[in-house]
């Protein structure tokens, strides 16, 4: 333990008082969450139970605000005395009180906090900090690009996580911090495309999906765009080359990036390139004193001296030694490397995965429901896993893996990069995997895999539900899953379920059409294009509808054939393919007579009116229209019926026909009877306002409007809210209310920006007009 605990009085922000509340943690000898989570319950005033997960999110770095009362408990619980106890909560009430009076606004924060346990590196740490601050941010020709080379579980990450913060808490950078782990040498998967990537960085950015270009180098142009001028670092972590992060990289001279990778990146343009090696002898025993306790070490240096290089002074395995004593305070120093030397480490040369003897020497260590789950865990498809998802594999109640995950955690055996997140570094993925494909039996890992891909699949079904009550997809009547699948209270719920998960979603969905599972190989991308269709993420739904429809195919089901091929012909429209658009619902809609089913046919109808309102054939979508239109109110069915007549209405439009859509549109209005479908309504009142606008009935259409802007609102559509305030805004421009219209549309030109709207640019040169015209005088379409 460290001879003083980290002053308080260091902090600038929350971010960094969390920061120094994590090395107080360590301090203190890094107690568990669960343990902490205890003392700190039973010296609150008065004394109350404190759950695991809501102490463990005091330490985040990402929290906006803490609970001052948890706090005060958390230091009185790692044992500091009153005076010390008073100078943190003055602290913390310092923080919160300057990010009320003005901390820095919009700041987006990726970083992963930089752990507590960071040891040693001081070489390294100078001679980077020299590269990154060699240049100022305003002046230099180009951006700063520091890559930091070295084998798999050297440090690398953490030691660029550090600088960044390092550099964010002395004021550089603080506009922007981008993360993401690039995957480049994952034994089970491909390292992560740079266009997902760019897709990742756009949205969080806050670009809205359906602004997002579908081509890499669009792509590219436009995180260049957003970023130019911005005080922006960029980690991009596990780098498999240099093609893969060109793209990922701005122009700006304002923005850092630090790069690592296993590989040497010589061939990255204008970089500084660190090579990082292994430990030194000191710096090894350095981690050992911090993590097991200088006492114990320092009472067996030559013992320490012997663990460092059995672990081959490699990081990540001196650190699991280190964690293996921590949680066996009866071992000696002595007694665990005569274990290490008995397993017989391997040598590590450049192209070793690592010391499998400190590895197995940690699972050995674990009681058998942690090593059950960390081998488990090797199956998981998806690159991270929460406790439901962990449950969900392993067939655990989700308090039970939530507590496994935990234990795995403090052994150094997990990382944590968000808050209730787990995942792998490399090596040990590697190393679950390989104990999954020795010690489990070919049974048990298919039955523990398809576990978790039903587990998905159904919780995916609840969120589209929530999200979508209309939509429709085949009932599933297979047998449950043993973890029942979670329910959601509200869309807004289901779509940030969606939003964080979707990842895993799609690397489960991948895994069911490649090991042969055909009805999870087309029920999975059916159920997760409920989402991509929210987001207008259409290339994703695309591809996972071309999968399938491979599997449909394998399973002779004719029905989903033409469930699929009905959202190829969707997707086509939307990404501009209309003559793929056509050919695809075309041969969906023989199928669907070839089968006398007219449900099919009529939905077929629906999409089609689409296709035909932007080919010039407005007459034509009508006349289909008008046929589902029959068929829906021949059958009962009022979803046919009520998509028919909103599709219909643009086809009205086209034809100078406002009146008759408007009809239309109140028509399919009453019936959407489903309070919890708040996203198709909003649209539908859109529609209205704008067809009332067209009209002239300027009181009716901002009813209209107002009711859209409160749906919106409600359903968190930022782009909706936009369209609704606009309309408003061009009501009381029409009624000459010239002040209000205005403060209407800079309210809503705010929104626009924080998307990165080209529409933004429209309203701007509205607004600096005295009279609020615009050279396109197009209100807005929602069609």
């Amino acid at each position: 333990m460290a001879s003083t605990p980290p002053d308080p009085a260091r902090a600038g922000d929350v971010a960094e008082f969390t920061v120094l509340l994590n090395e107080l943690r360590v301090w203190a000898g890094n107690p568990s969450y669960r343990a902490l989570a205890k003392k700190a319950g039973a010296v609150m005033r008065p004394p109350q139970n404190v759950s695991q997960s809501t102490l463990a999110e005091a330490f985040q770095p990402w929290r906006r605000r803490l609970s001052l009362d948890l706090v005060v408990a958390i230091v009185r619980a790692l044992g500091l005395e009153e005076a010390d106890v008073a100078r943190w909560r003055a602290a913390c009430v310092r923080v919160h009180a300057v990010a009320k009076s003005g901390g820095p606004v919009g700041v987006l924060r990726q970083l992963p906090a930089h752990l507590a346990t960071f040891t040693g590196r001081d070489a390294e740490l100078a001679r980077l900090w020299d590269a990154v601050t060699a240049h100022d941010g305003d002046t230099a020709p180009t951006v700063v690009i520091s890559a930091i080379e070295g084998m798999g579980g050297v440090g690398k990450t953490q030691l660029a996580v550090r600088v960044a913060h390092m550099l964010v808490q002395e004021g550089r950078y603080a506009d922007l911090q981008l993360f993401v782990n690039l995957r480049g040498f994952d034994a089970e998967r491909e390292p992560t495309d740079p266009s997902e990537v760019l897709d990742a960085f756009l949205r969080a950015l806050e670009v809205p999906a359906q602004q997002i270009p579908a081509g890499l180098d669009e792509r590219a142009a436009m995180f260049r765009d957003r970023v130019h001028g911005r005080h922006a670092v960029i980690v991009l972590d596990n780098a498999a080359d240099e093609d893969q992060i060109r793209d990922l990289v701005p122009a700006s001279p304002t923005c850092l990036v630090l790069v690592t990778s296993r590989r040497s990146l010589i061939g990255l343009e204008h970089a500084d390139l660190h090579v990082l090696d292994v430990f030194t002898p000191a710096e090894g025993v350095a981690l050992l004193r911090r993590v097991a306790g200088a006492d114990r070490v320092d009472a067996e240096p030559e013992a320490a001296a012997a663990i460092v290089e059995a672990c081959g002074r490699l990081p990540l395995a001196v650190a699991l030694a280190a964690s293996r004593l921590r949680s066996r305070p009866a071992w000696t120093l002595e007694h665990l490397e005569s274990r290490l030397r008995a397993g017989g480490a391997t040598a590590l040369g450049a192209g070793d995965r690592g010391p499998r003897a400190v590895f197995d020497l940690s699972l050995q260590g674990l009681d058998p429901p942690e090593r059950r789950l960390f081998t488990l865990l090797g199956l998981f498809p998806g690159p991270d896993f929460t406790a439901e998802s962990a449950a969900a594999l392993a067939g655990l109640a989700v308090a039970e893996a939530g507590r496994l995950l935990e234990e795995l955690l403090d052994e150094h055996l997990l990382e944590q990069r968000t808050m209730d997140r787990f995942e792998f570094h490399d090596l040990l993925r590697a190393h679950a995997a390989e104990r999954a494909a020795a010690d489990l039996a070919d049974g048990e890992r298919d039955e523990a895999v398809h576990q978790l891909m039903t587990w998905y699949m159904l919780t995916m079904d609840a969120a589209g539900k929530a999200m979508k009550p209309g939509r429709a997809i085949p009932e599933y009547r297979g047998p449950e899953p043993r973890l029942k699948a979670l329910a959601f209270a509200s869309p807004a719920q289901a779509a940030e379920w969606c939003e964080q998960e979707l990842t895993n979603l799609v690397a489960v969905t991948d895994h069911a059409a490649e090991t042969g599972r055909p009805e999870l190989g087309w029920r999975l991308p059916l159920t997760v294009s409920t989402y991509l269709g929210v987001r207008a993420n259409w290339r994703e739904w695309e591809r996972l509808h071309l999968r399938a429809l491979d599997c449909a195919r394998a399973t002779g089901n004719t029905r989903v054939q033409m469930k699929t091929l009905s959202g190829l012909g969707i997707s086509a429209e939307r990404l501009n393919d209309l003559e793929g658009a056509e050919r695809y619902l075309d041969e969906t809609l023989a199928l669907a007579r070839e089968l006398g089913d007219r449900t099919s046919e009529a939905k077929i109808l629906t999409i089609l009116i689409a296709t035909y309102s932007r080919t010039d054939r407005a007459q034509q979508g009508l006349a289909a229209a008008d046929r589902a239109i029959a068929i829906g109110r021949e059958l009962g069915d009022p979803y046919v019926e009520r998509a028919a007549l909103q599709n219909s209405s643009s086809c009205l439009l086209i034809l100078k026909r406002p009146a008759e859509a408007r009809d239309r549109l109140l028509e399919a209005l009453e019936l959407y009877q489903d309070p919890g479908d708040e996203l198709t309504r909003g649209l539908v009142l859109g529609n209205i306002a704008f067809t009332e606008v067209a009209l002239g009935r300027y009181e009716e259409a901002e009813a209209a409007y107002r009711e859209y802007l409160r749906l919106s609102r409600n359903s968190q559509d930022q782009h909706g809210q936009t369209e609704a305030l606009r309309g408003i805004a061009s009501v009381r421009r029409a009624a000459g209310r010239m002040d209000e219209a205005r403060s209407l549309y800079a309210e809503a030109l705010v929104l626009l920006d924080r998307m990165g709207s080209p529409e933004a640019a429209k309203v701007r040169e509205r607004l600096a007009t005295p009279d609020l015209t615009h050279a396109s005088d197009d209100e807005l379409s929602t069609y």
